[in-house]
């Protein structure tokens, strides 16, 4: 036999021996391969490690500081700065679209534009008004949406009216950004423990989640239900909620002030695309995760982690930039460099904001990174966490990824609808910007000096 004719024959030998998994053995039900994640675009990966969690020093503002723990917590991506006004805007600009286009298609009066909308789910509400759309957009068609015909063509008109005020100005109002998400804190009750014996939820298994509607005027309203557990899908609360941000705390925060300018155009302005977004609740910056998640995976194949806000631990890990005792986010124990020069945007004294170069909100990543390349950690504005507060969470809460949140529903009492802030504002005095300081906002209060950030829990070590 010639050289020829056998070395593909031996070729083909070696492959099946070497490939070939050993047949009635374990061998797994998929092949394993070394898997590493995509950077997320704008995020830090922050590397997995340990911190003594709590303020390092007693500080004048807070007279009963709560415990120090040693703490570690898994790898997580979290975004450089604080989201900005540009990028909240593709939020709200995409829920804008969505409503749009649902509305047009619904009255027939664009079927041009038809091929832009893949409807998900059917709108059942009765009313086009209330019509809150479940859709994939292609938005290479949402440019095409005629927002110019709305005052000369009647049939664009009448269809997107529930959009406009009479005067033809904008209904922000309107906004209603629809989603849901699986109550897992319903799930691990021990009442709800599924019944492996029995392959069924007990029968007193029970689910309190929250329901969302919108009447014929755009009005939402909301209630919490008990829901009998029967199968995963009674976990899910369906949620409604407006996703413009509140542009009159500005003047609403600051009585005896002018701030009319930041009021009208704070958000609006393009001089202002990146600052850090101010006005949003954090039942709003939840949605806001949510609908990151969603156009992530509706727009890739990529397989990965949702976003969400930090937990209080993530975040104080990272602001401490791997440096476990670092009062501050430069590792300094003062708001000064050696040159006399301000570290963060925050109120120095008294009346001076300035002093600091900054009246109010600054441009983003206007101040150096902290070591680990995150931005204005402390200062600019303060940031919304997952977790709920409480004056003494180190007592209750696990030293391995402390987490102590608690998604409050519409009927809980409102201390239940605490959640934790961190880093310190504009407007607030040094003591607000250590790493371990904290305080609280209510979960549907918004403010013009608190922002956010979104974290990504990190796949593997």
């Amino acid at each position: 036999m010639k050289f020829k004719t056998i070395l593909p024959i031996l070729t083909l030998l070696i492959a099946l021996v070497g490939c070939n998994k050993p047949a009635g053995e374990l061998v797994g039900a998929g092949k394993a391969k070394t898997f590493s994640e995509a950077d997320p675009f704008g995020m830090l990966l922050i590397r997995k490690g340990s911190f003594m969690k709590g303020e390092n020093t007693q500080s004048n503002l807070f007279t009963m500081p709560d415990n120090k723990i040693m703490s570690t917590v898994d790898a997580f991506w979290m975004d450089e700065t604080e989201i900005t006004n540009n990028e909240y805007k593709q939020f709200v600009f995409w829920v804008r679209d969505s409503i749009a286009m649902t509305l047009l298609v619904r009255a027939g009066a664009a079927d041009e534009y038809a091929d832009g909308l893949q409807f998900m789910v059917t709108p059942k509400e009765e009313y086009i008004e209330e019509i809150i759309p479940d859709t994939a957009l292609n938005w290479t068609m949402t440019s095409k949406i005629p927002w110019n015909k709305y005052k000369t063509d009647e049939e664009v008109h009448a269809a997107l009216r529930p959009l406009f005020y009479s005067d033809h100005t904008f209904n922000t109002n309107r906004m209603h950004y629809h989603y849901s998400w699986k109550n897992y804190d319903q799930a691990k009750l021990q009442q709800n423990k599924f019944d492996v014996a029995k392959g069924k939820y007990p029968d007193n298994a029970r689910a309190r989640v929250d329901s969302f509607w919108v009447d014929e005027n755009g009005v939402i309203f909301d209630t919490t239900i008990i829901r009998k557990l029967v199968e995963p899908k009674d976990l899910y609360t369906e949620c409604i909620i407006n996703v413009y941000p509140d542009t009159m705390v500005w003047i609403r925060d600051f009585q005896y002030a002018y701030n009319d300018p930041k009021m009208l155009k704070y958000f609006s302005h393009e001089g202002y695309a990146n600052y850090p977004v101010v006005g949003v609740t954090w039942e709003q910056a939840h949605a806001f995760c949510h609908w990151r998640t969603k156009i992530m995976q509706d727009n890739t194949a990529l397989e990965a982690q949702v976003y969400r806000l930090p937990t209080e631990s993530e975040w104080e890990y990272a602001a401490r930039g791997g440096r476990k005792m670092a009062t501050y986010p430069w590792g300094g124990n003062y708001v000064r460099d050696y040159k006399g020069c301000f570290l963060a945007n925050f109120k120095p004294y008294h009346g001076a904001y300035n002093d600091d170069t900054g009246n109010g909100p600054m441009a983003v990543a206007s101040y150096r990174p902290n070591d680990f390349g995150l931005f204005d950690m402390s200062g600019n504005v303060s940031e919304w966490t997952m977790e709920s507060y409480t004056p003494t969470a180190s007592a209750i809460i696990h030293d391995y990824n402390p987490n102590h949140a608690y998604m409050a529903r519409k009927s809980d009492p409102d201390q239940l609808k605490r959640k934790v802030i961190k880093g310190g504002s504009w407007k607030d005095v040094k003591d607000y910007l250590q790493c371990g300081a904290r305080d609280y906002e209510y979960q549907y209060e918004s403010r013009p000096y608190i922002g956010f950030r979104c974290v990504r829990s990190y796949i593997g070590e």
